[in-house]
């Protein structure tokens, strides 16, 4: 792979001769890979790998195993995430005090897809937390509620709308990540693509995009919030001196946060710009992909009180004592949850929640949010596929198949299965434990009901 020539220059420039060699030499060398473990699903990674030392549930694989033929990966019991990019994870909880007090914020992640950050900010808050994972392009938005449902943790919910929408819930959130869109020069030796359509047009381009995000960014941030920004790239333009934009224009309602630790040992590159401190990832320095990543406060005090904007319209509505009733049997929680329908799909959430959910589907395009529970006919539930990877699903409302791994492969292509152990009716398919999805069985045919979207093609 060839880098583009001025890329290879400004790097020169703002790094240094020494400096920029070696990291343009990192740039056509293999890949790392690494994982984060859902624990809710999987507590020992099943590769040969190296702790992710800033990350809780995170490794660093010896080799890139077949994810697309692992059922585990399926199940949502870990996502394929860059070392550096788990670092977010780790800003986040160290600068509202500690792992533990996450537990329970309210947290925007402006620029969400296809949910690497989204997930780990889901597992951080807890089920009692809440993070809402907006993405202005559909498409990505779709492979976004995807990595949501099989997350399973039912506090995600994702948006599909422009920045100054979500901006419209003024100083509602407790943290702001802004994953901003790039020029993707950490992960030239990922993506080709990356390489081939660099260029310092769109270098400035990114900017100005960023700019306009970040600004809405911090109206949905409330007093005494965290904000953090982060790119894949490696140019100033787009990293500090960005970072530099937001200190003039929102000097006075910025500070610091606490100085987080980064160990030498790390190989992070720990700096500030104004009140921002600031962390680099260098691929000839850490074993993980370009990152840049800064974390700030805002100024005030929170306040108990955050009012959502008028609702504009009724999208979700509460379901019948029948509905319920039935419903929550298939939940190991029921008192802690509500149900709502939302068009013919019927969900479920955390009592907590439901207001919060209200709220951003009377204003914003929802996707996604909460479980999927699926539809009701003739009082009994069809589930849909969102709920078998739901970690408080009730297993004991409907018998479990274990199947060995060439048939649960054939159960995620969505091909014909024999009926082989499944009873008659509704079954959940597991592999090694983790629910897949469901097949019904109705004498010797069975329905594969696993999801389209979901299916592996190869």
């Amino acid at each position: 792979m060839q880098l583009p020539e001025l890329f290879v220059e400004r790097m020169r420039r703002e790094l240094g001769e020494q400096e920029a060699a070696l990291l343009c030499e990192a740039l056509v060398s293999e890949p790392s890979t690494s994982v984060r473990l859902n624990p809710w699903k999987m507590t020992e990674p099943q590769w040969p790998s190296d702790k992710v030392a800033w990350s809780r549930d995170g490794y660093s694989l010896h080799e890139r195993p077949n994810f697309t033929l692992d059922p585990a990966f399926h199940a949502g019991a870990y996502y394929v995430q860059e070392a550096s990019s788990q670092f977010a994870g780790y800003i986040m909880a160290q600068a509202v005090g500690g792992r533990e007090r996450c537990e329970g914020l309210r947290v925007l992640d402006m620029c969400a897809a296809p949910g690497g950050k989204s997930t780990h900010y889901a597992s951080l808050v807890g089920l009692s937390g809440l993070v809402v994972a907006n993405e202005i392009n559909r498409s990505r938005a779709a492979v976004l509620a995807d990595n949501a449902r099989k997350w399973g943790l039912g506090n995600m919910v994702i948006t599909c709308n422009d920045s100054s929408r979500v901006a419209e819930f003024e100083q509602w959130f407790d943290v702001v990540a802004v994953d901003a869109p790039c020029s993707g020069e950490g992960m030239f030796r990922k993506s080709e693509d990356a390489c081939e359509q660099w260029s310092e047009a769109n270098v400035k381009m990114c900017a100005e995009r960023q700019w306009e995000i970040v600004q809405n960014a911090f109206a949905a941030l409330r007093p005494g919030g965290v904000l953090i920004y982060s790119t894949c790239t490696f140019n100033r333009e787009e990293d500090e001196a960005l970072v530099g934009r937001i200190c003039e224009e929102y000097g006075d309602e910025l500070e610091a946060v606490d100085a987080i630790h980064v160990s030498d040992e790390w190989g992070a590159v720990v700096g500030r710009e104004g009140v921002f401190q600031t962390f680099r990832f260098f691929p000839h320095r850490v074993k993980g992909e370009g990152m840049f990543m800064a974390v700030a406060r805002k100024q005030g005090l929170p306040t108990s009180r955050r009012r959502a904007p008028k609702s504009r319209r009724e999208v979700i509505t509460a379901v019948d004592k029948q509905a319920v009733k039935e419903l929550s049997r298939w939940v190991m929680e029921p008192e802690q949850m509500r149900f709502f329908a939302a068009g013919e799909m019927l969900y479920a959430c955390r009592d907590e929640h439901y207001d919060e959910i209200k709220a951003l589907s009377s204003r914003l395009a929802v996707i996604y949010s909460g479980v999927a529970m699926g539809q009701i006919f003739k009082n009994k539930l069809k589930p849909d596929g969102a709920l078998a990877f739901f970690v408080g699903l009730n297993r004991e409302v409907l018998p479990a198949c274990e199947l060995p791994l060439e048939e649960a492969l054939q159960f995620l292509r969505k091909q014909d299965m024999a009926p082989g152990e499944f009873t008659e009716g509704l079954n959940l398919v597991l592999y090694e434990g983790r629910a897949l999805g469901f097949v019904k069985r109705v004498g010797g045919r069975v329905n594969n009901m696993y999801s389209s979207s979901l299916r592996i093609l190869k």
